[in-house]
């Protein structure tokens, strides 16, 4: 059957989700009175800002992390409609070299693990640009990929990856299965904190798969968040933050068995996990012990654990604008790299403006010219700094820390230093 092609019709034919704002874990239902981070108010990270609407208003939306006492899922409430974040997506995840050689380094070892072939299909959630799946295809791998965001989308099928412009959940789950196209690998690669319908999402992940078929899912681990002061991660996009144990629980809960995990290094430290049906035949790997007691040596199933991380957030805020404070007073020019989501966070909780920051640069070509949200910092390209010779590039994207100090090396000819503000500050020679 030949592949739909990415539309933005596609999107307005899934059932439009409404926010809700009771306070209820979107888990297990019980209410939210346990305070994780409150970040004050911010705009959505990945709503950049055309130089037209700087005379307008941003609607900003409360950015306050609540921890589930019951399940320990950390999650903030949701004031907007995935349709409405994610319709038109600023993200492509192919202009970061680090990453595309951890997608091709994924999809040759996930083939030579699950024997994969050209009977088989691999469908990947929120497939982005086919940044993956393409790796697949050089496999002689057929793949399908499923992007919400059509024009990230567009990008994709222009590469010759098949994919939908829909969002995923059982419903669409159940059709790809009526139509013979269940999977012998669906991965969903830092999607899980993206979505707001949590138990539908899983249940659909559970329907998309073949009887014996294994489901791959990344996610940044909670664990590192916290030893790590990565509050900058917590954004509107992302809903839940997840350790093991509660991933295994929501697994469990839709009839999923975990049967291995991986600690990987990405976005600051990420778990990947494997999963099948729970009947299915793939044996559980002592990973899954080891993982759920380093987490229980942490104390991640207490919620006492979870107190005071507010207060190193502001520890981290504080130390990032004396930095500021006292390079400008000096006269030294400050410019950023990376219109990250995260660095976004960060900026808007920190109430850094081009007050502090002259501009931002940023590889992908679809956020120049652009202004972040919030802050209104423009978006240059990564040759404007060699330009303006700054005093100070400051590491937005810290998970990128070692590509970017590669790529920005020369700003070192004339005495220029990169600054990390995760996990705490740190001034590179």
């Amino acid at each position: 059957m030949p592949m739909p092609h990415a539309t933005s019709q596609a999107l307005s034919r899934e059932p439009r989700h409404a926010p809700r704002h009771d306070r209820r874990c979107r888990f297990c239902g019980a209410a939210l009175t346990e305070s994780f981070c409150d970040l004050g108010a911010a705009p959505l990270s990945n709503r950049y800002l055309k130089a037209e609407q700087l005379g307008r208003m941003e609607p900003t939306y409360p950015l306050h992390a609540y921890l589930c006492a019951a399940c320990h899922l950390v999650q903030l409430e949701e004031f907007e409609s995935p349709e409405a974040i994610f319709g038109d997506y600023a993200y492509f995840s192919s202009y970061s070299e680090s990453w595309l050689d951890h997608a091709r380094r994924f999809a040759e070892g996930a083939a030579r693990r699950l024997g994969l072939n050209a009977g088989s299909l691999v469908v990947e959630i929120a497939s982005n640009d086919g940044y993956l799946l393409q790796y697949f295809q050089r496999l002689g791998i057929p793949v399908l990929g499923i992007e919400p965001a059509a024009n990230v989308a567009k990008v994709a099928e222009a590469k010759g990856v098949p994919t939908l412009a829909r969002f995923f959940g059982t419903a669409l789950a159940e059709e790809l299965a009526a139509q013979g196209r269940a999977a012998d690998l669906v991965v969903a690669n830092n999607v899980l904190a993206h979505v707001p319908n949590l138990n539908d999402f899983v249940a659909g992940l559970a329907r998309a798969l073949k009887p014996e078929g294994a489901l791959s899912v990344e996610f940044p681990h909670l664990l590192r968040l916290i030893e790590l002061n990565q509050f900058d991660t917590i954004y509107h996009e992302h809903f839940s933050y997840f350790s093991f144990m509660t991933v295994e629980q929501v697994f469990a809960a839709h009839d999923l068995r975990i049967f291995d995990v991986e600690e990987l290094p990405t976005h600051g430290g990420s778990l990947r996990i494997w999963a099948c049906r729970h009947d299915a035949g793939h044996a559980t790997h002592a990973a899954v012990r080891r993982v759920k007691t380093l987490e229980q040596a942490a104390g991640l199933d207490r919620v006492e654990t979870y107190r005071g991380f507010g207060r190193r957030v502001r520890e981290v805020k504080r130390a990032l604008l004396t930095f500021l404070v006292e390079a400008k007073g000096r006269g030294h020019q400050v410019v950023a790299y990376g219109a990250a989501a995260k660095g976004n966070t960060l900026l808007n909780y920190c109430g850094i403006r081009t007050d502090f920051i002259d501009y931002v640069v940023d590889r992908s070509p679809h956020k120049q010219g652009l202004y972040l949200p919030g802050t209104r910092i423009p978006i240059l390209a990564p040759e404007h700094v060699a330009q303006t010779r700054p005093d100070y590039l400051l590491i937005l994207p810290w998970n990128l820390k070692s590509e970017i100090t590669a790529q920005m090396a020369h700003i070192r000819d004339w005495g220029g230093r990169f600054v990390v503000p995760i996990p705490q500050l740190e001034i590179l020679p």
